[in-house]
């Protein structure tokens, strides 16, 4: 135990061992300088020896009385039991390496972290008291019971220098088990009830965003939705009840059209909390029935034809149908690679907002002459176009890419692909012209392009979020 407390003003209160010791070593120390003293003063120089040595204890004592002055002011090096000061980040950029170095000592990381720990009194304070020893500061915690143990979430803000795996270590130090961790960011320090409202809206606003409401509400997943008639024929997916089903890793919901959501997660189990809000978010969806935002803007075509870009869903299906009918043999096998009579099957899967979202263009007289297609595809995303032959070549293709492009970067996707073929030279121009970086790959005779949105988003228009906008001038050309 030390030998000095704090009291309540914050000065160092000293023990009487502490004084029985000093005491002890000034005896001491008198005892040995008068020893020397005797050995000296018996020689023929010791009173000058004497003198030279009084003279350089004086300065030495002054030297270290004018130190003590001119640093007092200094903090502490000791651990006085405070927090920390804050972080103090500078507005401008830094002006050397000294501010670059000073920056990154004071930063910190924010983690999710999930554990299981006993359901007993005291087990969650000895988890919060371990990552209290690694100067780690529990930001929000949420709790999902279990038959067995409890399953705690936290959302925690750690030195920058401290690794997962030291966070980890000590949390299985004080009894935590399948501890899983990743780096969180400013989102994630919404509440978890503000959290669930949000995406709430946004599922009630637009079908399309019920898969990635589910994928922010669960974290990182793989969402598919299978339809109760597969296209191409085949086994249509198990009967799901209404109440959906949960196995370990993987809960399956029945669509409100028909059909099954299949959510994984094989690294982390689901909890009965998360499957609740799950099935909340999807019985929310499918009260509310179908529904897109209505929007739609106005371009003006180079020779001088207007034309409007709206959102389309199934009830576009017969003018969809009508559009393929009018493309050429040519034109419908570069969209789908395969035989030219099964193109409308696939307009169903294609048109529905559990598949993605999709955009029409239409002309003045509400003729459909091409589609633009972001559909996802487990966790990746995928762009398709189809422009009616006689509305090719005049920029079209590329103003729907554009915003098909802003719209998976509005919904956080990393990347996205193409499947063309690399005669299809219109498609691979609309790619080229978006500006972000790409990787082509050939698989089976298909040229795969994908484009990294990692970048400066390719477009500065929001997506279609309820406002009504018009644009005139022209639109560049493919």
């Amino acid at each position: 135990m030390s030998d000095v407390t704090r009291a309540k003003h914050g000065r160092p209160v000293h023990h009487w061992r502490r004084d029985v010791v000093e005491l002890a070593a000034v005896f001491t120390a008198v005892a040995v300088a008068d020893g020397v003293a005797n050995l000296i003063g018996h020689g023929p120089n010791g009173p000058v020896l004497l003198v030279i040595s009084a003279i350089a204890l004086a300065a030495t004592a002054g030297f270290h009385t004018w130190w003590a002055r001119r640093h007092g002011h200094a903090p502490p090096t000791s651990d006085t039991g405070a927090r920390p000061p804050a972080e103090v980040r500078q507005a401008g950029p830094s002006d050397g390496p000294a501010a670059t170095r000073g920056a990154a000592a004071g930063a910190s990381a924010l983690w999710r972290m999930r554990t299981t720990v006993k359901d007993a009194p005291g087990s969650l304070a000895t988890l919060c008291t371990a990552l209290a020893g690694q100067r780690v500061d529990i930001l929000s915690l949420q709790t999902h019971p279990l038959a067995e143990g409890t399953v705690d979430e936290f959302l925690l803000r750690a030195p920058g220098e401290l690794a997962a795996a030291e966070i980890s270590r000590a949390v299985a130090v004080a009894g935590g088990t399948s501890t899983w961790i990743e780096r969180a960011d400013a989102h994630d320090l919404v509440d978890a009830p503000t959290r669930v409202l949000g995406l709430a809206t946004r599922t009630a606003l637009d079908a399309a965003e019920l898969p990635l409401a589910l994928r922010q509400l669960l974290g990182r997943c793989t969402i598919r939705s299978l339809p109760a008639k597969p296209v191409g024929g085949g086994r249509a997916p198990a009967e799901v009840p209404v109440e959906g089903v949960l196995e370990d890793t993987v809960m399956r919901l029945r669509a409100p059209e028909g059909g099954v959501i299949t959510v994984e997660r094989p690294y982390l189990p689901f909890t009965p909390t998360e499957f609740a809000r799950a099935r909340a978010l999807v019985e929310l969806d499918a009260r509310l029935g179908p529904r897109i935002p209505r929007s739609h803007d106005v371009l003006t075509l180079p020779e001088g034809n207007a034309i409007t870009v709206r959102r389309a869903d199934t009830r576009d299906v017969p003018a969809a149908k009508a559009m393929q009918e009018r493309c050429s043999p040519r034109t419908l096998a570069m969209r789908y690679h395969g035989p030219v009579g099964d193109a409308e099957r696939y307009l169903n899967h294609l048109l529905s907002p559990r598949c993605g979202r999709t955009l029409a263009v239409q002309t003045a007289s509400g003729r459909i002459v091409g589609l633009g297609h972001l559909l996802w595809d487990g966790d990746e995303t995928e762009v398709a176009l189809l422009i009616e032959d006689e509305w090719q070549r005049r920029g079209i293709g590329g103003e729907l890419l554009g915003r098909l492009v802003a719209m998976a970067v509005e919904a956080g996707c990393e990347s996205v692909y193409a499947v063309t073929q690399a005669s299809n030279t219109g498609m691979v121009a609309a790619m080229r012209a978006l500006g972000l970086p790409l990787d082509y790959q050939i698989e089976e005779g298909t040229l795969v392009i994908t484009a990294r949105l990692d970048a400066t988003p390719v477009c500065s228009r929001l997506p279609y979020d309820g406002r009504q906008e018009q644009f005139g001038g022209p639109v560049g050309r493919d």
